[in-house]
């Protein structure tokens, strides 16, 4: 691992720690690369260089609009290949909160995301992106007549 050193002024280690108490860190290391992790991340989206992605996609809605709910799931259905779950949750008599986990092509991605946070009486909708690296292969596990398996595995890229 390698190590360096940062030099910060009173006030502004003051606040660091602060924050870093707040946020649970154990000490500034881990917040320093976790900082530089989001920061990474971000610039490699930016520059169009994080070429697969997971994310999260949250979004809250009135399930009384009228055939919204089908035009969501209709959406969902359409990009099957970019949808691995979704969860729905009642937040109260009028609204519900859906949070959708995608992983793809990370332009795909965002396109969806974005697709579907525009629908119309669609509210508060946020998407969270995690560049990762994709590797999409198959498997002979020898377990019977279906033992070649299609997969894929997602790592962080940093």
């Amino acid at each position: 691992m390698d190590r360096f050193t940062i030099s910060l002024n009173e006030d502004l280690a003051k606040q660091f720690d602060e924050l870093i108490g707040q946020k649970g860190y154990q000490n500034r290391s881990e917040a320093v690369r976790d900082m530089l992790r989001t920061e990474l991340e971000s610039a490699r989206l930016e520059k169009q260089e994080a070429p697969y992605c997971v994310a999260s996609l949250s979004y809250v809605y009135s399930h009384h609009a009228r055939d919204l709910t089908e035009r969501l799931t209709d959406l969902q259905h359409q990009h099957h290949h970019l949808v691995l779950s979704s969860m729905h949750v009642h937040l109260d008599h009028d609204n519900c909160l859906e949070t959708v986990i995608l992983r793809g092509a990370t332009g795909e991605v965002s396109k969806f995301a974005n697709e579907l946070m525009a629908v119309r009486e669609v509210r508060h909708g946020k998407v969270n992106i995690v560049p990762v690296e994709m590797d999409d292969h198959g498997h002979d596990h020898s377990h019977g007549p279906r033992s070649h398996q299609y997969h894929v595995h997602t790592r962080p890229r940093t």
